[in-house]
């Protein structure tokens, strides 16, 4: 087997939740950091931003402006840095990824003082408990090893009503929708990010990840068994992506 061969075994296996799935992701987020932003304009005809905002409206921030807010995943910042630059913001956001590139090519995007990267595991979070006034996690969740233990450290984190916020690729409902979406997404976006990003899989993982992830229902069933609180979702974009949206119960799970 050629070592593009060996990768796309790892890949799937990653996607599957196999044992190496935290080794996988983190160096490939390593590798393709230089390109992360520009693939993500791009294969996504930019509609991605439109996302961003809308979930950080979800985050309800302006009821505490002055407060410590996690993005989880952070990636290079997006989000954090969004947040960060919000008129009326005075608080920190706190940039949480293992990922050490992608946070260095976040640096710059908001004020230092605004926008903190913080290299660490989102399963291990460096954070005190019942501490952060909101979390947000944008694309960034179904890559956790461990979904469940992700979701509970983000409860630990977090005061007691704050919102969690997570942004994420679904499977749209729409059968002519779902059939179109699946075609871009498991033929023409793992061409495209396979030449722009000069990585043999990350965009083999991508779509792969998402067919595991689990349905809208079921990831609202998981969030509560966390400790969270009034979720609820909504579909954006025929259904491509969702938002869920929960708040931190009186006590931990």
């Amino acid at each position: 087997m050629t070592s593009t061969g060996l990768d796309a075994v790892e890949a799937r296996a990653a996607a599957a939740g196999g044992a190496g799935k935290r080794a996988y992701v983190r160096r490939m987020f390593s590798e393709i950091a230089p390109r992360y932003d520009l693939l993500n304009r791009l294969l996504s005809l930019n509609i991605d931003r439109g996302w961003r905002r809308a979930a950080l409206t979800d985050l309800a921030w302006r009821d505490h402006p002055d407060g410590v807010y996690l993005d989880l995943c952070a990636g290079t910042l997006d989000v954090g840095a969004m947040l960060a630059r919000s008129k009326g913001f005075r608080g920190m956001v706190l940039g949480a990824d293992f990922a050490e590139p992608m946070l260095r090519r976040g640096v710059g995007k908001a004020d230092a003082q605004a926008l903190v990267p913080v290299a660490a595991d989102a399963l291990t979070l460096p954070i005190a408990d019942g501490s952060v006034h909101g979390a947000i996690v944008a694309f960034g969740v179904r890559n956790l090893a461990d979904l469940d233990a992700g979701l509970r450290e983000v409860r630990r984190v977090l005061k007691p009503g704050a919102r969690f916020v997570i942004l994420e690729f679904s499977t749209p409902s729409l059968a002519v929708v779902r059939g179109a979406y699946r075609a871009y997404s498991h033929h023409v976006l793992p061409a495209i990010g396979r030449v722009m990003s000069g990585h043999p899989t990350a965009y083999q993982y991508l779509p792969e990840s998402v067919d595991r992830f689990p349905e809208a229902q079921a990831l609202a069933d998981r969030m509560r068994a966390a400790g969270f609180v009034d979720v609820r979702w909504r579909s954006l974009t025929l259904g491509v992506v969702a938002i869920h949206v929960g708040q931190a119960g009186a006590g931990h799970p």
